[in-house]
């Protein structure tokens, strides 16, 4: 039987995997915020269930079950956050953790008149696709971080790292949205960058600029969410 928990342990090592990250128990312990402890008892159990695989050097692996598993919450994830979103209008920064809660309880049969409601393959309200895309996917397409971006250029923020409510909230005040152009004016000495966006000029460090993801404000390669 897949509970709730193992459900969100794959889509945790899944999304782990789309950031790029080396997948290790620390790494889970610290994305599902639960205890080292917590976290091998529990990657005993996928791995008894053959969900998952531990190599030798303590990197953590989906098998093909594991990986269909944590896709298919992955999509019904990315289907709740559109739907609070474009139906029910909430702020595109705290559509995950509610999607998070809900994701769970949704049946199939909700799920599929999700689908024929909002279509499949659309970008999620932070600008990512239904399954976690790695960097190098997104390298390949043209895209580049935030903190990469050249001054005296201007971009189209692609997406942003949605499983922090609060980066997210610190990053609309700023005008860095899903969709919206912003303008590289200068990378200061401390490695800030000063940006001209909707709410003026305004700084953003490097820890920040390195969840956003951006394209040339000229490259209609790729579709945006709506604006807020």
């Amino acid at each position: 039987m897949i509970t709730v928990s193992k459900e969100d342990y794959l889509k945790a090592i899944l999304e782990a995997e789309g950031e790029g990250e080396q997948v290790i128990s620390a790494r889970l312990a610290h994305w599902l915020s639960v205890s080292a402890p917590a976290v091998t008892m529990a990657l005993r159990r996928l791995k008894r269930d053959g969900l998952v695989r531990v190599r030798s050097d303590g990197r953590v692996q989906l098998t093909a079950e594991g990986r269909k598993i944590a896709r298919r919450l992955a999509v019904r994830h990315h289907l709740i956050e559109r739907m609070l979103h474009e139906i029910f209008g909430m702020a595109w920064y705290k559509v995950h953790d509610e999607a998070e809660r809900l994701e769970h309880a949704v049946s199939s049969d909700f799920e599929a008149m999700l689908t024929r409601k909002l279509g499949r393959g659309g970008p999620c309200p932070h600008g990512n696709s239904p399954t976690p895309e790695s960097p190098r996917r997104k390298r390949k397409r043209g895209l580049l971080l935030l903190s990469e971006a050249q001054p005296g250029s201007r971009y189209a923020v692609q997406s942003v790292y949605e499983r922090d409510r609060r980066l997210g909230e610190f990053l609309e005040k700023l005008g860095i949205r899903p969709g919206a152009e912003i303008a590289v004016h200068l990378r200061n000495y401390d490695d800030t960058l000063s940006l001209v966006t909707t709410a003026g000029k305004v700084s953003l460090g490097r820890s920040a600029a390195e969840k956003v993801w951006v394209a040339p404000a000229n490259d209609d390669n790729s579709s945006h969410p709506r604006k807020n």
